[in-house]
């Protein structure tokens, strides 16, 4: 997860250090595993510590386990998707809604894919995970609809990351396959997610809760 604190101007967190140097702002990093309730639990902690509170949070560790039919899918594989890919979503969300309710505000915003809304063959873990995110999140954002505290989540599509890189090393003609299934006739780039994701953490969407907002270059327009 990555949790964004206090006092950072939410639209220049993506840019970079250079952007943060100029701002005077920070970044800091812990390395951890998500599907464990105390890594969380300590981290948001140490947040608290520091900063006095959290503000915005967003919750986007992921892998995308093996590609196999559902019924080829082992155990093995379907439980480590499920506990990063959703069992840590949900654990991040309960330790970040403990501080924000007595605050009386907050923003999470939680990142599903294209695979939580419609079917992905050869992905079932990681397609089930992801739809898992997007029922969380609206059950959240029901939940505490009243209390200052909105919980979203985005939806991307194939996007240039470490993880469509794995993807493609496997299984080369994947590229082109992206490609050809995104109306936009190109895969997404990193920064087009986190531009959607940071309008959903401020107060530019105040008005905005409960919504898996689609950022798939029209892919789930079809």
């Amino acid at each position: 997860s990555t949790i964004g604190s206090c006092r950072i101007k939410p639209f220049l967190v993506y840019i970079g250090n250079d952007c943060c140097r100029e701002n005077d702002l920070s970044i800091e990093s812990m390395q951890l595993d998500v599907s464990q309730d105390a890594n969380i639990k300590r981290m948001i902690e140490t947040i608290v510590d520091k900063y006095g509170r959290l503000d915005c949070a967003v919750n986007n560790a992921g892998i995308e386990g093996d590609m196999k039919a559902t019924h080829e899918c082992s155990e093995e594989n379907w439980d480590r998707v499920i506990n990063i890919n959703l069992k840590g979503v949900w654990l991040s969300m309960k330790h970040e809604l403990e501080v924000m309710l007595p605050q009386g505000a907050g923003s999470i915003v939680n990142v599903s894919s294209i695979a939580g809304v419609v079917g992905l063959p050869q992905w079932p873990a990681y397609a089930a995970a992801k739809h898992g995110v997007i029922g969380l999140t609206k059950t959240a954002a029901l939940e505490y609809a009243k209390s200052g505290v909105r919980v979203n989540a985005v939806c991307p599509g194939a996007i240039e990351t470490a993880m469509t890189d794995r993807i493609i090393e496997r299984a080369p003609s994947m590229k082109d396959m992206y490609i050809q299934l995104e109306p936009v006739g190109r895969m997404g780039k990193p920064e087009e997610v986190a531009k959607s994701i940071m309008w959903l953490l401020s107060e530019e969407a105040s008005f905005v809760t409960g919504h898996a907002m689609h950022v798939d270059g029209g892919f789930l327009s079809f």
